[in-house]
């Protein structure tokens, strides 16, 4: 599922929240080395950043893959990220943030959301394409190293026109609890959203989560 606006600003990455990694780096050297290049699906020239309390997740699967898209001057680009996945997910006290620069008359203006302060952000078929984490994790029944096909415990690989490799690492738990969470990530997607108390602002600036 893609968000609607194409060429700039994509919605949708502002409606969901992060999703962790257990070794982000490690999986997309892996997942590279063995030809497990890509999402073929475009990503806008802008990583976004996020920030969270808490997330309690079910049904967690992560895998490495390449996002396509191009950047803010129209030149064709490719980030290896981390494809990570919940069944569900709920998140306290959530902020996300994307700054576009070189505006004209305005210069940087950012674009800031946060929501789930008093009521957790909740999140069904939870995706995510990130290239940094860091936050303090606990996962459950973890398995690492398994082949992509066969992590059974989160929503599945997102198929589609997406081209990672089946075969290539991926790493599975049945539930994960992260704190003091921050991410950069490239897109998102998530099958549905509900996000509490909901506060989106746009200012001059530039204004991140972290």
């Amino acid at each position: 599922m893609e968000s609607q606006v194409r060429g700039g600003t994509r919605w949708k990455r502002f409606a969901v929240v992060m999703v962790p990694s257990v070794a982000a780096t490690a999986c997309i050297g892996v997942a590279l080395a063995q030809g497990a290049l890509a999402a073929s699906f475009s990503v806008s020239g802008q990583s976004f950043k996020v920030t969270a309390d808490r997330l309690d997740g079910t049904g967690f699967e992560q895998y490495g893959a390449i996002d396509s898209g191009y950047t803010l001057d129209g030149q064709k680009t490719a980030h290896p990220v981390a494809v990570s996945a919940f069944k569900s997910a709920k998140i306290k006290n959530m902020c996300q943030s994307v700054v576009t620069p070189n505006i004209p008359v305005f210069g940087s203006v950012s674009l800031t959301l946060k929501a789930g302060a008093d009521a957790p952000v909740e999140a069904s078929n939870l995706y995510i394409d990130l290239d940094d984490l860091s936050a303090d994790a606990t996962f459950n029944n973890i398995d690492i190293g398994v082949a992509a096909k066969d992590a059974g415990k989160g929503p599945g690989m997102k198929g589609g026109s997406e081209q990672s490799n089946p075969y290539g690492f991926a790493q599975q738990a049945d539930s994960a609890t992260l704190t003091n969470v921050k991410q950069t990530a490239w897109a998102t997607t998530a099958g549905t959203f509900k996000l509490s108390g909901l506060h989106m602002s746009v200012s001059t600036g530039t204004h991140e989560c972290y």
